[in-house]
C-alpha cells in the first residue's frame, strides 16, 4: 500500500499542532489569573530555605519588590512568623495598561528544629532576597566531648 507524501505531511503537521497546543496547556497551567499573583507556595509566602549551620540557623527567602519597611519577622521561642506586603508601584495618577506584578500580602510560620537566641538575630534584605542568621540557644549548640 503506497501513501502519498502529502499525506505523510498532514500526518506530522497533525502531531505537531498537538504537541503545540500540549505546551501551551502546561506553560499556562501555572500562570497567575485574577487577584491572585505571585506567590506559589505553601500558604502564599515566599519561597524559603533554611539551613543547620551548627551554631546558627539561617533561613533565607525571596521576597522582589518587598521592601524592608513592608517587612515583619516576629521570633519567640523556636517559632518563627515573617510576614510581609508589597504595595503597588505604580506613579500616582497614572492608569496601569497591564498588571502582573500585583500587590499582595503574605504571612508564613515556622518551627524550627531549634530554640534561637531571639536577642542576636540578623537580618539582611539585598536584591529581593532576605536573608536572617538565627543563633542557637547555648544548650542547643552542639558540643564536642573529649573521651579520657
Amino acid at each position: 500500500m503506497w501513501t502519498r507524501i502529502n499525506d505523510i505531511d498532514r500526518m506530522f503537521g497533525a502531531m505537531n499542532l498537538l504537541r503545540s497546543r500540549m505546551n501551551r496547556l502546561f506553560t499556562d497551567f501555572d500562570r497567575s489569573y485574577g487577584d491572585d499573583y505571585g506567590w506559589k507556595v505553601i500558604s502564599g509566602g515566599p519561597k524559603t530555605n533554611m539551613y543547620d549551620l551548627g551554631e546558627k540557623l539561617q533561613i533565607v527567602a525571596e521576597v522582589p519588590g518587598v521592601a524592608k519597611e513592608d517587612l515583619s519577622v516576629r521570633i519567640q521561642g523556636n517559632y518563627l512568623e515573617l510576614s510581609g506586603a508589597r504595595k503597588s508601584d505604580a506613579p500616582e495618577g497614572y492608569r496601569a495598561h497591564r498588571v502582573e506584578r500585583g500587590t499582595t500580602t503574605f504571612t508564613r510560620s515556622f518551627t524550627l528544629p531549634t530554640d534561637v537566641d531571639a536577642e542576636k538575630v540578623a537580618a539582611e534584605l539585598k536584591d529581593g532576597i532576605l536573608t536572617m542568621d538565627l543563633p542557637k540557644v547555648e544548650a542547643a549548640k552542639p558540643k564536642q566531648i573529649t573521651i579520657r
